[in-house]
């Protein structure tokens, strides 16, 4: 039998209750503490709504999990040094693939969210689900054996997906690649493991890993675009990271901006995807006679190239792209009114370096006025990284909602 603070023997509800707070202020300090890098107990108290005492006491169990550790002090105006507070980065590992069509980047992230190492595997060619599995289970089969006495502290495993991923109610994940031909693929086949493993769509990593670290961090509302061989986005509406009723919500590249348009990789026709896609830019290039060096990042900075340079074909594909791509995102303002709108992938990261103030312009033109005036544009923050760095946070996740072991 429990007793609280006055020595009376606690109800089963009532410890519920403690418990089910006392872990939700774990999780709450435990994530500002890894958001902010380097913070203090009276911070900690004030972003959290904790009194100093419990503040106090929710660090010290953190330390005796080996997750934070004070890193020195600051002066406090007078009185004692104000000790700060980090995550301990050794204190544990996750990690976050980013898996395409056509290969994986596998990423180990330590608790400071730095990365540690990288393996990459494929790249040359698109691949079927059983060629992507074996280039998955290799690179993690690579990290591992570079990493040995870091692996026991390993979180598990975050896999950054091309398509819709599904949980059912007995948690079994499952991949649905419409685009891609594949065959509805479970993620346990696709990477079996001796650590947990969390799947969603890349999308929505990219999107959370804005809002943990980067451009969206912060913001209420935001339209996150990932711009590559696939189209999709995060959308955060009161902060939050929208998933839908089935996790589907974001597949905004198959949202329609032509009626019987091009035809996309899906089957569908007018998709966003069959206008700004990288597939699509260069195959409209190659239609009009342009000569070009593979199917991604060189070639799709060729085509930008000769656009700048005025070779009238690339330049007429590249002026299609961004007013498709500018149509595209003033349906979201309109529909989501966001605060900001950031772009990355890598035909996303490419665009913006090139052509940012073009593709607001196109924005702005086709929104209404009012929402059309109420947002900043704005590029990627971590680049090539984005997705797994996002794919790295949904282990993550799981430790802060529940200690370990």
């Amino acid at each position: 039998m429990t007793t609280d603070t006055a020595g009376r023997a606690r109800t089963g509800g009532e410890q519920a209750t403690v418990t089910t707070l006392r872990l939700r202020n774990r999780a709450a300090v435990l994530q500002h503490v890894i958001l902010a890098r380097q913070t203090t107990r009276a911070d900690i108290a004030r972003e959290c709504g904790l009194s100093m005492a419990s503040a106090a006491n929710l660090v010290a169990d953190l330390v005796a999990e080996g997750l934070v550790h004070e890193t020195g002090t600051v002066a406090s105006g007078g009185g004692r040094p104000i000790a700060l507070i980090a995550p301990r980065p050794e204190g544990a590992y996750t990690i976050g693939a980013d898996i395409g069509e056509r290969g994986v980047a596998v990423e180990l992230f330590d608790l400071s969210m730095t990365a540690v190492d990288q393996e990459f595997r494929g790249g040359r060619s698109e691949e079927d689900p059983r060629a992507i599995g074996d280039d998955l289970r290799a690179a993690v089969d690579a990290l591992r054996a570079r990493n040995r006495d870091t692996w026991p502290l390993l979180l598990g495993i975050g896999l950054a997906m091309p398509g819709i991923v599904e949980t059912d109610d007995a948690g079994r994940q499952t991949l649905y690649a419409q685009s891609l031909g594949w065959p509805p693929v479970p993620i346990p086949e696709l990477l079996p493991a001796d650590v947990p493993v969390f799947a969603d769509n890349g999308g929505k990593t990219q999107a959370k890993a804005e809002q943990w670290f980067g451009a969206a961090r912060g913001v209420e509302h935001a339209v996150v675009a990932l711009l590559g061989r696939g189209v999709g986005v995060g959308l955060v509406q009161e902060g939050r990271l929208q998933a839908g009723a089935h996790s589907s919500a974001g597949e905004w590249g198959h949202t329609k901006i032509e009626r019987g348009g091009r035809l996309c990789r899906c089957g569908g026709r007018g998709c966003v995807e069959a206008y700004v896609g990288a597939a699509a830019m260069l195959g409209a290039w190659a239609e009009r006679g342009g000569v070009f060096e593979g199917t991604g990042w060189r070639a799709l900075g060729q085509l930008l190239d000769a656009a700048a340079a005025g070779e009238p074909a690339a330049t007429a594909v590249v002026d299609d792209a961004i007013a498709a791509l500018g149509h595209a995102l003033a349906n979201l303002v309109n529909l989501t009114n966001p605060e900001r709108i950031v772009v990355g992938g890598w035909v996303g990261i490419r665009l913006m370096d090139a052509l940012a103030d073009r593709i607001d312009a196109a924005i702005r033109a086709n929104s209404l006025q009012r929402p059309g005036s109420q947002y900043e544009l704005c590029p990627s923050t971590f680049g090539g990284d984005t997705v797994a760095i996002g794919a790295a946070i949904l282990p993550l996740e799981q430790l802060i909602r529940e200690p370990r072991g």
